[in-house]
């Protein structure tokens, strides 16, 4: 098979197209994510996040970047993925159901003034609306990333939620729309707890 070079031209023009459209679609929305997750932290909050398949990916990369680096030395900042305990996963989906795994994990680790951060390329994915009406009834803050029309999963956000919508309905562009948008909330912490003097982050001292 002949492998197309044109193609894989157009893949690359089609993403920097969405790109460069999402650069200032999304920009307003991804600030206001950003906010709430830095409120939660300041407070002593925690960042919970899910997604399926490579939105669960998504959800891990996200914790991995806040609990260990992102591209500059910090605190570690409390965030966990609810993807990656297989035991907890398989056990839910097992004694109940599979749209569970995610709302029983925000039921039992969620608090007041946490935030659950849930992918979606979708929107339609049973488990993330549940873990969605979870977090609301727990009284977590949701910041939801979706793309195409945000499905049922944008009908469930509160008026004090926060939705990036990726204005495309090819999951692969979606979600590489998703992970720009989770390098700049990455990035726009870090701005926070190690550039603002007022962060409320106590300073950490390194050993050299």
């Amino acid at each position: 098979m002949e492998v197309s070079v044109a193609r894989i031209s157009e893949i690359f023009e089609e993403s920097a197209a969405l790109k460069n459209l999402c650069r200032t679609a999304l920009a307003p929305s991804i600030a206001s994510a950003a906010s709430a997750l830095i409120a939660a932290l300041d407070a002593g909050g925690k960042i919970l996040s899910c997604g399926n398949g490579g939105s669960a990916a998504d959800a891990q990369h996200f914790s991995s970047e806040l609990l260990n680096r992102f591209e500059r030395e910090r605190r570690e900042l409390s965030a966990l993925a609810l993807t990656t305990d297989a035991s907890t996963v398989t056990s839910i989906g097992n004694d109940y159901d599979f749209a569970e795994i995610f709302a029983k994990q925000v039921r039992g680790l969620g608090r007041a003034g946490d935030v659950l951060l849930a992918f979606s390329t979708s929107g339609k994915s049973p488990n993330i609306l549940r873990a969605i009406e979870a977090a609301q009834a727990r009284g977590l803050r949701v910041v939801l990333l979706s793309g195409r029309d945000g499905g049922p999963a944008a009908k469930l956000l509160n008026a004090e939620d926060v939705e990036i919508r990726v204005p495309s309905a090819v999951t692969a562009r979606i979600q590489e729309i998703h992970l720009t948008a989770i390098h700049c909330l990455c990035e726009l912490i870090d701005r926070h707890v190690i550039d603002d003097a007022t962060s409320h982050f106590p300073a950490k001292g390194r050993s050299e």
